[in-house]
């Protein structure tokens, strides 16, 4: 198997949720072939940064200089995975990823795209529209909408920035460290103003799948009239799929 890195911290509810659906998964993928206990999982190392200092870090829309320091925070990380002999690595959060060509600088270890994963796993719905909810950095950036293009999916053009505002408050407040007994609830309600009929809604912030505890491993689903898709079970998927592939005879 191969091994992989985790870069997470951003947040950590999720980074426990990327590490337990790997190992799950690999436990599945190892029973269905009739191994016995303990089962094999991949070997993991996780690199967490801290959550607090890369809000802080955050640049301007536009100002390549303005996130310097971002991706710094974020290459050394890959760097300290790299060194600990990981043979590709993951972040474990939609939000740094609208800076993974400038945090990819320097670093040779593959790193996975939570886009391409998240773009081929919507074409794969059917949906022809897509509304991409996340953090303020995610939801102004355009990676989303320019890779799902490639698929044949248009996505939301940015909303008001009241409505960003909205939509990151609701993580502060409902999503950190997991999901509140409302964020269903008020996630719901945000998605009925903005989504059209037949548009897939991407959860594109990490915590956010949190809110269907039923659906957590489900890389598209339907709940309360939408159909959702979770990149971070599609970005799991893809890393099973890369740690494994010598396994499946790959």
């Amino acid at each position: 198997m191969k091994k992989i890195g985790i870069l997470g911290g951003v947040g950590w509810a999720s980074t426990l949720d990327y590490y337990r659906a790997i190992c799950e998964g690999a436990g599945r993928f190892f029973a269905d072939r009739g191994a016995g206990s303990p089962l094999p999982v991949p070997p993991i190392t996780i690199e967490s940064v801290v959550q607090a200092q890369t809000r802080s870090l955050r640049g301007r829309p536009g100002d390549e200089a303005s996130w310097a320091a971002f991706d710094a925070v974020f290459r050394d990380a890959m760097l300290t995975l790299e060194r600990a002999g990981c043979d590709f690595a993951l972040i474990a959060s939609n939000t740094p990823h609208a800076r993974l060509h400038a945090i990819r600088e320097g670093v040779m270890m593959p790193i996975l795209s939570i886009f391409d994963t998240t773009a081929e796993a919507t074409a794969a719905t059917g949906a022809t529209r897509a509304l991409v909810l996340g953090t303020a950095v995610t939801m102004q950036a355009r990676n989303y909408a320019n890779v799902l293009a490639e698929h044949g999916v248009s996505a939301n053009d940015t909303l008001p920035d009241t409505d960003i505002a909205e939509m990151q408050a609701m993580i502060d407040e409902d999503f950190y460290g997991g999901a509140s007994a409302s964020a269903q609830d008020r996630l719901l309600r945000f998605c009925a103003r903005h989504a059209q009929p037949g548009t897939a809604v991407l959860l594109a912030c990490t915590e956010l799948p949190l809110a269907f505890p039923d659906h957590i491993d489900d890389v598209s689903f339907k709940a309360g009239g939408f159909l959702f898709v979770n990149p971070s079970a599609a970005h799991v998927a893809a890393a099973l799929d890369l740690a494994l592939e010598d396994e499946k005879g790959g």
